[in-house]
């Protein structure tokens, strides 16, 4: 079995590009289970579901849910208790590793974590599984941390310092909704035809969070052609 952990980012960029039906029809060719942790769900079905303007995105996902194509860590016997707690654990160190002017960067939030928290889980159960995230920073505090002090210090303009043991952050293996969306392409999953398909799903989950550079959608654009 494998298995596949969602954070809120790509589930709202799939919803707001109206592909949120792609995950049905990978599932469906997907040998084993789209998982959806409970601080995930707060994010992107309970919270914004009392806000008109979210109000329908929440209830796609939460029809989801319901049909069974996202499933609660439950599912597979992870207890509630332990995720919270190993997310938090993940959290401390996450949010104590870049310090700039004397103040602690808050770098990652709890969904993002108690994805982490339940990748963790299921790699000490021996369960193949990959985290779907859009967010630049949590990939990059996993697979470079080294170059977390280039890219704080970049956006906040001023200088910051990378301390603290960062060795639960290794081995976690990540997805976008860029590449999910391709992927989708690749199967004949898409509602829409023409050529300028690709390119246009490509660009759309860029300009709706994922962090996917222009070069990179251009070698998946490439590849289109293998």
């Amino acid at each position: 079995m494998k298995v596949l952990i969602f954070d809120s980012g790509p589930l709202i960029n799939l919803s707001m590009n109206g592909l949120l039906y792609i995950l049905e029809e990978l599932k469906k060719v997907f040998d084993g289970r789209f998982i959806i942790p409970e601080q995930v769900r707060y994010e992107v079905v309970d919270r914004p579901i009392k806000i008109p303007r979210f109000e329908l995105g929440a209830l796609k996902i939460r029809g989801l849910i319901e049909d069974g194509i996202l499933e609660m860590p439950g599912s597979l016997d992870i207890d509630k208790e332990q995720i919270i707690k190993e997310t938090l654990f993940l959290m401390s160190k996450a949010n104590k590793c870049i310090n700039a002017k004397d103040n602690w960067l808050h770098l990652i939030s709890e969904a993002e974590t108690s994805c982490l928290a339940v990748s963790s889980e299921l790699t000490r159960r021996g369960v193949e599984n990959m985290i779907a995230i859009d967010e630049r920073t949590t990939r990059v505090l996993t697979e470079k941390p080294e170059n977390l002090e280039k890219l704080m210090s970049k956006k906040l303009h001023s200088r910051v310092v990378l301390s603290g043991d960062l060795s639960d952050f290794k081995n976690f293996r990540f997805i976008r909704s860029t590449e999910l969306v391709y992927v989708a392409y690749k199967k004949g999953l898409l509602r829409i035809n023409g050529s300028e398909v690709l390119e246009a799903v490509l660009y759309a989950t860029k300009y709706m969070g994922s962090s996917v550079s222009f070069e990179e959608i251009d070698e998946l654009k490439k590849l289109k052609i293998v």
